[in-house]
């Protein structure tokens, strides 16, 4: 299935708790192991806590296929009280290294109430070439992971 539109995948999920505490989660790389409901991400390479566009930070991980790399995550989207969004590149140990595919990952929060936000996380592969969204089928393949990811987020923001 890859025909020529590719339109972004959103999984949502509505959390007890505020889009501040949800954000500080979403912008500090250490939690991500701890949210990350695709079982790839494997520790941060990275010290401190996002604070704006162009930030980078890196990401140990492993996939079958490609064994143990690293990606460069450049943020592109910052609004702390809405959004955050990175786009990665191929780091060391990974076979097409310091490629910037043309994927991104985001997170947008909508305040619902004064102690709940609906968290949208987002893949959009629209601007990858063509073999790579086929390889994923459009990012569908990633939907088990958003949702687990989100489920996972949801536990943790419900622990502070």
């Amino acid at each position: 299935m890859n025909d020529n539109r590719c339109p972004p995948i959103e999984v949502s999920r509505r959390i007890a708790a505020p889009a501040s505490a949800i954000f500080r989660i979403l912008a500090d790389p250490n939690m991500h192991t701890e949210i990350d409901g695709s079982g790839m991400l494997r520790g941060t390479g990275s010290e401190g806590i996002l604070t704006g566009v162009g930030d980078v930070f890196m990401m140990n991980m492993h996939f079958s296929r490609l064994g143990n790399f690293q990606m460069d995550n450049y943020v592109v989207q910052f609004d702390s009280t809405a959004r955050i969004g990175w786009e990665p590149v191929a780091g060391r140990g990974h076979p097409e290294i310091g490629r910037r595919i043309g994927h991104r990952w985001s997170y947008h929060l909508t305040q619902d109430g004064p102690d709940a936000t609906v968290v949208t996380e987002i893949y959009d592969c629209s601007s990858a070439p063509a073999d790579f969204r086929h390889g994923m089928n459009n990012g569908t393949d990633w939907i088990v992971s958003m949702q687990a990811t989100l489920e996972r987020l949801d536990g943790v923001a419900c622990r502070r």
